[in-house]
């Protein structure tokens, strides 16, 4: 076969990362080398999502960026891949005529057969690699996320995802341990674990506490330094979650979406925990790991949402004291259970809510930060910024990669030898959202 060029171009989640990953290993195993640039490829793949209305516009503008390719180039092969695709196939082939290849969530692992043209045998459902598939790594070499299930099994009204990926399976414990022993030998000092519902983890397939066996099993690992869990489901954290974090291998974090406080919008969301019940959960959470990180998602202009359910979520904020926070607009989603109720909040009053909400957490990132000053933190060390490459940027146990804040840092040993590696920092300067320090280990 003569050697192709493939761009692979991911949006979305950290969740599609990984299944770019996958393609990566077996495209490289059939041969195939990878250009950064589209315009150099043979054969660009867009591995598009389809979970909100922005998500599926900005897949939607990546399409029509490499259908302009193809006019300049019809030897180019495109292929639209994933979420989007697996949701609304019909509608975006008639739009994008000129794309190659509709490949949907459950092909991933066929890639090559696809872009080659060779047949191959459908999968029934979404498809979970394992330890046994290729995967190139795309993070810094220190660290990676480890997917540990597909789908949900939840049924929240507003959520496409069960849509797209169907009902919750979990990966073998065995199957994950073996991955992490494998990233563990190449290298990978933090593992951060996903999942659309992390906390849900082993329920289908008979574990009780399943998550907390899970990290039990992974703690032993020689090598992964830090264990992160992220995308939990609040009224899942049990006790013996809880215990097992106190481990000084898992990171005192989690990422716990509410998406509400207020008890008539959560009800209508069928989420089963409104704010007066979270902020209890909040308050456990915090006597049992006093210097846990606490991360949430919120979702403003929900159906039914005035400015009481409004101010209730705004005093909700100011009550938890969440050290990480984000903020969706609702969007309406065809096949949604709240469909029906329709979009009756303009969108010009969500973008204000949405703003409203950000400053409020602000204020208190900022206050929050204010603790870490002259504390000596240990930081994972990912690289240099581009701008100055004198400066390194980190990241600490309390801190997510892609989405949480960053520790600005300057350090008086040669930059090769700490790259990757954790050190010990300490903190001289603060802002709303980063942390600035020194190395002195």
């Amino acid at each position: 076969m003569e050697m192709k060029k493939v761009a692979l171009i991911t949006l979305g989640c950290a969740k599609n990362l990984v299944d770019s990953e996958v393609m990566l290993g077996y495209l490289e195993k059939a041969g195939y080398t990878f250009v950064a640039r589209p315009q150099e490829a043979d054969v660009v793949i867009v591995n598009t999502c389809g979970f909100i209305r922005p998500a599926k516009e900005e897949s939607a503008q990546t399409l029509t960026q490499a259908s302009h390719l193809k006019k300049r180039d019809d030897r180019k092969k495109i292929v639209a891949i994933g979420c989007y695709v697996e949701r609304e196939k019909d509608i975006l082939q008639k739009r994008f005529p000129g794309i190659d290849l509709w490949l949907g969530v459950n092909d991933f692992h066929h890639i090559v057969e696809a872009v080659e043209g060779e047949p191959f045998q459908k999968s029934p459902s979404c498809f979970l690699y394992d330890h046994s598939s290729p995967r190139i790594l795309s993070t810094p070499p220190g660290w990676t996320y480890l997917k540990i299930s597909e789908g949900c099994s939840h049924q929240c009204s507003f959520c496409a995802i069960p849509l797209i990926k169907g009902s919750y399976r979990s990966r073998t414990l065995s199957s994950i341990v073996t991955e992490a022993e494998i990233l563990a030998s190449r290298g990978v000092k933090e593992i951060n674990l996903i999942s659309q519902d992390s906390t849900y983890y082993g329920q289908d397939i008979g574990l009780k506490d399943g998550l907390a066996a899970l990290l039990r099993h992974l703690i032993p690992i020689k090598d992964i330094e830090w264990i992160r869990v992220l995308y939990g489901y609040p009224e899942e954290i049990t006790n013996a979650l809880l215990e097992v974090m106190q481990e000084e291998k898992i990171c005192s974090y989690l990422d716990l979406p509410f998406q509400h406080s207020h008890p008539q919008i959560t009800k209508r969301m069928k989420r089963a925990m409104d704010g007066k019940r979270a902020l209890r959960l909040i308050e456990k959470i915090r006597k049992k790991i006093p210097d846990l990180a606490l991360r949430t998602s919120l979702v403003v202009g929900f159906p039914g949402e005035g400015k009481d359910e409004f101010e209730n979520l705004i005093n909700f904020v100011r009550e938890a004291r969440f050290d990480h926070l984000g903020v969706f607009t609702y969007s309406r989603e065809e096949g949604t259970d709240c469909f029906s109720l329709g979009d009756p909040v303009k969108e010009s009053v969500k973008k204000r809510r949405k703003e409203k909400i950000m400053n409020t957490q602000a204020d208190i990132s900022f206050q929050n930060n204010s603790r870490y000053l002259h504390q000596h933190l240990e930081v994972i060390i990912e690289g240099t910024l581009r701008e100055d490459p004198s400066q390194l940027v980190g990241r600490s146990r309390f801190q997510a990669p892609e989405v949480d804040g960053v520790i600005f840092l300057h350090s008086p040993l040669p930059l090769a030898n700490i790259v990757n590696t954790i050190q010990k920092v300490e903190i001289n300067a603060y802002d709303i959202y980063d942390l600035y320090g020194n190395i002195i280990g």
